[in-house]
């Protein structure tokens, strides 16, 4: 790559989100997205700031300020969706989420006067959907994936929904989280600025947990109650979308309804073919022959193009999925009117990372930076951290393991995998 000219604040800036397992390679569209979203002198302090969670004398002693004054940027950035600000037993604290799923969607999660959200968008879509580094970055460099897809529960079978796991379920998710929070969605939002935004609900992004209770609070989404979360999912179903949200089993912090013509990980599964770009659901779609009439409702209805009306040798009509593309959501079979889709569960396991702290160490130790990320979560310094970071570790697979210890090097580690056996 030629040498791309930024300010150092900038640069330093791009350094600092490529410490995240998912980052930002470096571009001149880059530079000018982060042009309006940060100043100079906040691209500079973000910059400083540690991965994880942190409060606020920690931002004063590493900004050498007091501590009123780091208060003061920290709560700026929040009321921009910048930094999330979260609450526990001991105060606020703040987080500094990565570009995505982060503060490039949150920017475009409401409608605001402080940022021109058309230019703005015309960036992310250069950026994201021309360029092409940036998308195989977040999706495909790392074999565990940031988001995986839930299936929609309504099309599974008497059986299916007996064998189908709690951490499986959208609804159980949303009637498990303390906080909900419905803002528009990022993706159709900035279709919508480069006219070319489909028909599909635009209010309808949802967010839980700690993240929720932030944007809610710094007015980027407002607070919504299980029952009218769980009416919005059925609303998503009826429009063909597809339910993606965090690969994790506890604490998940988003789900989006997809669209196949303006959402990120959909459209890049249509670009990139068998290359999920999300893990898939644990179902997959299997198609009656003998009840099939080949009307191609299934072919028209699917979001990734993994179905297709072909003829045989015998020039009859003749439904053919490509499981390689699929991603098991049941959209299908919602459209089959005659009921000659039925979704089966696949014979091989889905591994699904416990936690976000688990996916993260995943993501890292697969992309060779586990070093930084526990250098650059100060888990030297924090036990809770370390701690957090060993348990993920413990519960990989050998070869995980292996290569996490190849990478950190550390003695105590060593030992600790050695008494595991």
């Amino acid at each position: 790559m030629s040498h791309i000219s930024a300010k150092k604040e900038y640069k330093n800036l791009v350094d600092r989100l490529n410490k995240f397992p998912q980052g930002a390679p470096e571009s001149k569209t880059l530079y000018e997205i982060l042009n309006v979203l940060f100043t100079e002198r906040e691209a500079d302090l973000v910059s400083q700031l540690p991965i994880g969670a942190f409060r606020v004398k920690t931002a004063a002693r590493i900004w050498t300020m007091t501590y009123d004054e780091a208060l003061k940027v920290l709560d700026t950035l929040a009321s921009r969706a910048i930094l999330l600000d979260v609450e526990d037993e001991k105060g606020k604290k703040y987080i500094l989420p990565p570009p995505m799923a982060g503060f490039i969607e949150f920017a475009l999660m409401r409608t605001r006067g402080d940022i021109d959200q058309k230019l703005l968008s015309e960036l992310y879509y250069q950026y994201l959907n021309v360029e092409e580094d940036f998308i195989k970055d977040l999706f495909y460099s790392s074999e565990t994936k940031l988001g995986r897809v839930y299936v929609q529960e309504e099309v599974l079978t008497n059986e299916n929904q007996v064998d189908i796991l709690d951490f499986e379920r959208a609804t159980h998710i949303i009637e498990s989280s303390k906080h909900i929070a419905v803002g528009m969605c990022y993706c159709r939002h900035k279709m919508q600025h480069m006219g070319m935004a489909c028909d599909a609900p635009m209010d309808i992004c949802m967010t839980f947990g700690n993240t929720a209770n932030s944007l809610i609070q710094n007015n980027y989404a407002r607070r919504v109650d299980a029952v009218e979360c769980k009416e919005l999912l059925h609303q998503a179903y009826e429009h063909n979308l597809v339910q993606c949200g965090e690969n994790v089993r506890e604490g998940v912090t988003f789900i989006c309804n997809c669209c196949g013509c303006c959402c990120e990980a959909l459209l890049a599964a249509k670009k990139f073919g068998n290359m999920h770009p999300v893990q898939t659901t644990a179902f997959y779609p299997s198609i009656s022959e003998n009840s099939c009439v080949k009307c191609g409702k299934c072919e028209k209805a699917c979001p990734i193009d993994a179905i297709s009306l072909i003829k045989d040798e015998n020039n009859n009509k003749k439904v053919e999925i490509d499981y390689d593309v699929c991603l098991g959501c049941g959209v299908c079979a919602r459209n089959c009117h005659k009921g000659s889709i039925i979704l089966k569960r696949r014979k091989e396991k889905i591994i699904t990372p416990s936690s976000s702290v688990h996916r993260v160490v995943l993501q890292a130790i697969e992309k060779g930076t586990l070093l930084d990320l526990i250098s650059e979560t100060e888990a030297f310094k924090n036990h809770r951290v370390m701690a957090s970071i060993l348990s993920a570790i413990l519960k990989m697979s050998p070869v995980k393991q292996l290569l996490a210890r190849d990478q950190v090097k550390s003695i105590y580690l060593d030992r600790l995998l050695r008494v595991k056996k």
